[in-house]
């Protein structure tokens, strides 16, 4: 069947057909401006995942046959479906998430690049290599081979986006993909589906499960359980990634974990100020800081401090928020009211424990105003937690020394930034931090397809993009072919 704009009921996506759940099961998805129904969804059981994998299963030898080359069309196809449906999409987040529709062709413009990379990187994902042996006339060879399954659990905060981390590059190393959409974001994921499958892979090549937000748990226990899921890419929290970590162990699967960030931005006595504000604003407000490489800590010299708070309160204070569908709109709604209830926690916790709340620390009705807290210190939830809100803590440094190790002073790690004039002393201080991205003299809200993304810590393991990320997809097989004469072994006729 063709769903179309008006048509705002996800199905399931299996073996190539649009279906739905197999009792019938339904739920909706609201839109958090407003309240209102932004979608209604497939409420998929475990017996619909069975389903999917086994469809992937069955069509992963064929896809994994496929020349190379006829992967790319079919990646590049898809990238080309996306840019063309990019003003559907984008309507679909706004209405299931509440982001502008800036931030929704944003998601579709870096998905659209993540397929074009992928489509471009179809060789790449399985070449290996000869490696000398000491064995007299033997060829020793390291192949690439594609893992099989791969489960895509993609989550709602950039919902296009972040497909892109995991689906392009698991397709284009020859792998079978089940995604997992998002339960807040059904219909913007199923739009996407829709791009994918016009492209023209075979059917059960991806499949789409939807769930409804109680049946998530067990949904993703069938996932992990199933035999033929070789690898399962997760973007999410550290809490739920931990869950998954521990019941993909249990059955010796390997994950790819994109969890939480808390990202420190240093800004030095040199950096200039401008810039440094201007990124850091970028960074800790763009779609209302609900992301994992949101900036959420500023560790300021104190030599700059007062200039650089004054300078960033008054940027922060002048941000328009409000409904996504309003073009005047910089920021829209937060997700939800557990969203709402959380910041306002955490503002106080840090007004009681001495911080100053210089601008925001309030809601109005789905938005909560940009906010920005002085005088943070490490016992204080805004320090500790992530927020996923539009908050920034400031703490004063002295000197680049107490800088990074009040960067450091984190259970999180997935990406840092820093400001400063003096290129080999920020290259120095950059591999000193523990994060797995740093940025010189840039946000932390940065990705490109072809850069190794991905954290240590409580942020997570393995990567998205470029050579590694792919590399995540496939399983590295040693063979040898014996030349001539043959070996002699010790036990023999």
């Amino acid at each position: 069947m063709t769903l179309t704009a008006e048509n705002t009921f996800q199905h399931l996506l299996i073996d190539g057909i649009w279906q739905h759940a197999s009792h019938a099961r339904t739920y909706a998805a609201r839109d958090p401006f407003t309240g209102r129904v932004a979608s209604q969804a497939a409420a998929a059981a475990p017996e619909d995942v069975v389903h999917a994998v086994d469809a992937a299963e069955r069509a992963f030898p064929a896809w994994a046959a496929l020349a190379p080359g006829e992967r790319r069309r079919v990646l590049w196809t898809a990238a080309e479906t996306i840019e063309a449906r990019s003003d559907e999409i984008s309507r679909a987040i706004t209405a299931e998430m509440g982001g502008t529709a800036g931030w929704g062709h944003f998601n579709t413009t870096v998905l659209a690049d993540n397929f074009r990379y992928a489509a471009g990187s179809v060789h790449e994902a399985l070449t290996g290599e000869i490696i000398p042996s000491d064995t007299p006339g033997r060829t020793s060879i390291a192949i690439r081979k594609p893992a099989g399954v791969v489960a895509c659990i993609v989550p709602w905060n950039a919902p296009a986006l972040l497909v892109g981390n995991s689906v392009p590059h698991a397709l284009a190393a020859g792998n079978t993909v089940v995604m997992k959409a998002s339960e807040q974001t059904p219909r913007t994921h199923g739009l996407i589906a829709e791009c994918i499958t016009e492209a023209g892979p075979s059917d059960g090549v991806y499949n789409l499960v939807t769930n409804a937000p109680q049946d998530g748990p067990t949904v993703v226990d069938a996932l992990i359980a199933h035999p033929a899921v070789r690898r399962v890419h997760f973007t999410g929290s550290s809490r739920v990634g931990r869950i998954i970590a521990e019941k993909a162990a249990a059955h010796l699967k390997r994950v790819i974990l994109e969890l939480g960030g808390k990202a420190p931005v240093l800004v030095l006595a040199d950096a200039d100020l401008d810039q440094a504000v201007s990124a850091v604003a970028f960074g800790s407000f763009a779609n209302s800081g609900q992301g994992c490489i949101t900036t959420e800590r500023i560790i300021v010299d104190r030599t700059v401090a007062d200039e650089f708070t004054r300078r960033l309160t008054a940027l922060a204070a002048i941000l328009t928020y409000g409904d996504g569908r309003d073009p005047r709109t910089v920021l829209g709604p937060l997700v939800g009211p557990d969203s709402i209830r959380r910041l306002s926690d955490m503002v106080h916790d840090a007004v009681a424990g001495g911080a100053r709340l210089l601008t925001g620390g309030t809601a109005d009705g789905a938005c909560y105003a940009p906010t920005v807290l002085a005088d943070v210190t490490p016992a204080m939830r805004v320090w500790r937690e992530e927020s996923f809100g539009p908050i920034v803590g400031v703490a004063v440094a002295d000197g680049p020394e107490e800088a990074v190790r009040m960067a450091n002073d984190s259970d999180y790690g997935l990406s840092a930034a820093i400001f400063t004039r003096d290129i080999p002393l920020a290259l120095d201080l950059a591999k000193r931090i523990d994060a797995g991205m740093c940025h010189i003299n840039g946000t932390t809200l940065d990705d490109e397809p072809q850069m190794p993304f991905g954290g240590v810590k409580g942020s997570g393991y393995g990567k998205s993009g470029g050579r590694a990320g792919m590399q995540e997809f496939t399983e590295l097989q040693w063979v040898t072919i014996e030349g001539s004469p043959p070996p002699r072994y010790p036990i023999a006729e």
